[in-house]
This record gives C-alpha cells, structure tokens and sequence, in this order.
C-alpha cells in the first residue's frame, strides 16, 4: 500500500502520522495557519488522501485538481467546509468524525452555560482590571438554574449528550429537532420534551444550539427568533457560527433582549463581530468545544483509519451520511 500518497493540511499527533506513512508517503503541512487555497490546489494534484480540517476549504476547484483522489478525511464531525456533492460525484468517498467528541463538547457546553450564567468572565475581568473593592450582597449576581428550561435546538449525538447532564443541575429539558426545522416533524427524545422552534424560544431559559450548518438552518437564530426568547435567557452556540446572525445577536444583547450569550464558534471565523468585542454581556472563546487532548487525538486517529480502509480498498469506517 506504500505507493500511495497523502496530502495532510495540518500538523497532527506524530502518533496519528507515524500511521499513516505506514501505507503511504505523507506530505504534510507544517504552516501554523491554514494552509492558502493556491497551496493547497498544487500539493493536492496527484495525491491519493486528503486530510483536512474544517478550516480548509474543499471546493470544486481543490476537488477537480486531484485526479486521483480516492478519499478525504474531515478531522472534524461538522463537513460544510467540503463540497460533498461534487466529491460523490467524482467518486471521492467523504468521511469525518462523529462520536469521539460527543462527551467532550457536551462537557464544554455546561461550561459555558455555567459560566455566562454566573458570569464568571465578567468577575475575571473585573478581577484582572484591579477593580474589585471586596465582597458585597450584591455583586455581579448571576441566574441559578434548577427549575429551568433548558431548550435544545438539535437533538443528535450531542445534543443528547448536552441533554443526559442536564437532570444534575436540576434542569428540565425540551427540544426542536432538525426534522421540525426541515418541515418534517419531530420524534421523541430523552426525557426531553418535542416543541416547535416558536415555542422552545419562548419558553425557554437557555437556548443551545446542536445543529449542524444547512440551508435550513443558516441564519436560523436571527433577529425575529432572539426576539422570542425571555430577556433573561441565555444563548449558547457550540454547533456552526452561521447558524446565528451575528449582526442580529449585537442589536439583541445591546438592547438587552436576552440576558447573555456564550459562543464558541463564529460566523465568520475566526473574525468576530467588533459589535460583540465590547460586551459584557457575551461570553467569547476560540473554537474549543472539542478540545482536549484526548478527543483531538482520537479525531485524527479516526481520520486515519478512514483514509487506510478506502485505500486498503475496503469501506470507511465512518463516511458522511447520505
């Protein structure tokens, strides 16, 4: 299998390439940012695999300059940075990587609901600026959270995994699944309560997101929608950044039409809306919903197995859904 060749556009874990260049010759990108479109293009004609991440942009263009590309391998679960139609198309099998970062997303999604909740960035800050005069009744006083309703716009791996941890906080939890969002109904989920996406806004005291990023669903949370929602709510996004309107949550935190917000992902990352820059009522962080060493490392390594198993010329272990 040594005659085959990879095109890998980030450094992994020496662990994960050591097995790829097993079974085939590794080029791989040692650039710290994402590897320029041009690049790209050129290093990808005449590989065999291609092991990406969501920051690369898998287009037509990078597609039809591969000739013989048999497979690429997303490190990520999400796969809209990837134009799966045309791949299939040219008979390219599309994998990614679902399952091993369920645990560790819905762990980060509890920490960001805690933390705008109680609003720990705010006290960071305000410990960090030395501005902080003391202990007082009444100081920088967050929302508790038992008794209140956790609404989930998503109900798949991590949304159901977001959903498990929410009984040890006391929670109650409802939610709108994709079908609803599609038209086409919803099923039943884990101590969950099915509502439509109106309903679940309204009723709500922590809106988060699990979907993935569609037509359906960009652009899904925009200013009618935080319209809806209870001014002492709270928006969490772990999903995709487009599935909010950025330019829409600035005018509603602004005008404090919902208590807060938590965001790990960005609409057009990794810029920021300068109108979220300056609020204290947003809780900000840099895409780390899957990162801990573990889950990274199993990422890639299921990335890996992908391409060794089209390339051994059997299936892929977890190729993207038709």
């Amino acid at each position: 299998m040594t005659q085959f060749s990879v095109l890998v556009t980030r450094k992994l874990p020496s662990s994960v390439i050591d097995a790829l260049r097993a079974v085939a010759h590794v080029d791989l990108y040692a650039g710290v940012a994402a590897i320029p479109p041009d690049e790209l293009r050129a290093r990808v004609a005449g590989v065999d695999a291609l092991v990406c991440l969501l920051t690369d942009a898998i287009d037509r263009s990078v597609i039809d300059a591969a000739p013989s590309l048999k497979v690429i391998a997303n490190v990520a679960v999400g796969y809209n940075n990837i134009d799966v139609v045309h791949a299939r198309s040219r008979g390219i099998v599309v994998t990614n990587t679902p399952d091993v970062l369920t645990e560790s997303v819905a762990d980060f999604t509890w920490a960001l609901l805690l933390a705008i909740t109680r609003r720990l960035s705010e006290g960071e800050r305000l410990v960090r600026r030395g501005e902080w005069k003391g202990w007082a009744l009444d100081l920088m006083l967050g929302t508790e959270l038992r008794g209140k309703q956790l609404g989930l716009v998503g109900l798949g791996r991590i949304g159901r995994a977001v959903a498990a941890r929410a009984p040890a906080f006391g929670m109650r939890v409802a939610f709108t699944s994709r079908r609803e969002i599609a038209g086409a109904g919803m099923g039943s989920g884990p101590d969950a309560e099915p509502m439509s996406l109106d309903r679940l806004l309204t009723t709500s005291d922590v809106v988060s997101l699990h979907v993935p990023l569609t037509p359906e669903t960009r652009h899904l949370i925009d200013t009618r929608a935080l319209a809806r929602m209870k001014r002492s709510a709270y928006l969490i996004n772990t999903a995709r950044g487009p599935v909010v309107d950025e330019e829409a949550l600035v005018w509603a935190l602004q005008q404090h039409l919902i208590a807060g917000a938590a965001l790990d992902v960005y609409e057009h990352e990794p810029a920021v809306h300068p109108g979220l820059l300056g609020l204290e009522n947003v809780l900000l962080v840099p895409h780390l919903g899957s990162g801990t060493t573990e889950t990274r490392t199993a990422m890639a390594d299921l990335a890996v197995a992908n391409v060794v198993a089209v390339l051994g010329g059997r299936p892929p272990v977890t190729p993207v859904p038709e």
